[in-house]
Order: structure tokens, then sequence, then C-alpha cells
């Protein structure tokens, strides 16, 4: 029974090696967007891919003809989701890099921009996914849209106006 086993286990490895090897890039571009981190400085995006490839790798036999990638991106996004709503309460407080165009966004509308715009997911699944209205997620979608186009921007100080010395 055991030797049976071996040569599947050693296919099963190269096979989710190989996925990795061609989707992990992409998930973890994805993850970045969502978490809304630096590029470099992503633990949060890493975590988030890791939990996701190995919900993928547990699933693996399972899948079926299903795509392993959409599997991934799947749980990726619910886990980003549900992460932030328990730690964060209702889509609040996560802490993305200033920098970041997407930074100014909720959380929840990160991830529907990242399924939507990125990830080229349809309107429908998304909302299916995230377990809202379709037109909540054209809305959230055109709004974030908006405002990664056309960022508010800070006025300017009026001339003359000094700030204190530090």
């Amino acid at each position: 029974m055991r030797d049976r086993q071996a040569p599947r286990d050693a296919r099963r490895a190269r096979e989710f090696e190989a996925f990795v090897a061609g989707a992990g890039g992409r998930l973890l571009h994805a993850a970045t967007l969502l978490t809304a981190e630096a590029p470099d400085a992503n633990p949060r995006a890493r975590r988030l891919l890791t939990l996701s490839l190995a919900h993928t790798y547990a699933r693996w036999d399972g899948l079926r003809g299903e795509d392993p990638y959409d599997c991934a991106r799947q749980y990726l996004a619910t886990r980003f989701a549900r992460g932030t709503w328990h730690h964060y309460g209702a889509f609040r407080g996560a802490r993305p890099h200033p920098r970041n165009p997407l930074a100014a966004l909720t959380p929840q509308e990160r991830l529907i921009l990242v399924l939507r715009l990125y990830e080229g997911v349809a309107e429908q699944q998304t909302a299916a996914l995230l377990g809202v209205p379709a037109e909540r997620v054209h809305t959230l979608c055109d709004r974030a849209t908006a405002a990664v186009l056309h960022p508010v921007r800070t006025a300017p100080r009026p001339a003359g106006v000094r700030t204190a010395p530090r």
C-alpha cells in the first residue's frame, strides 16, 4: 500500500509546485494589493498567500477539474474579508502603506476593486463570493475606481502661513 502511495504523493507534490511556480507571484501581488502594503514589506499579504496555498494544497486531490487558481483566489479573498472583519471590525482599521494608491480605500473597496479589475472576476461572481448584492459590488467598484483615478488632494497652505518649528 505504501509503495503505491509514494509515487502518487510525489506526482501531487510536483503538480502543486508547478502550480505555485506559475501562480504564486500573481497571487502574492493580489494579496499585496488587498492589504495595501508596500511590495517589499508585505507580511500580511505573505500570510494570506501562505494560508491560501495551504488550503489549495489540502484540496488538491479533490479539485477534480476545478481551476486551482480560482480555488486559491477565492480562499485568499474570503480569508482577507473575514480576517479584516474579525480583526478590525466591519472592514475598518487595517494599516495600509501610506504611499500605496489603494491606501485611501476601505478594505471592502480594495477587495472588490482587486477582484473586478485586477483579477477580472465578473460582478455576479464577486457578489456571490462576498454575499452582497451585485448592485452593491457595482457601486463600490465605481466609487473605488473614482477614488484611485481622481484622488482627493489636500489643499495647499495659504501663502504667508507658517508652521511651528520642530
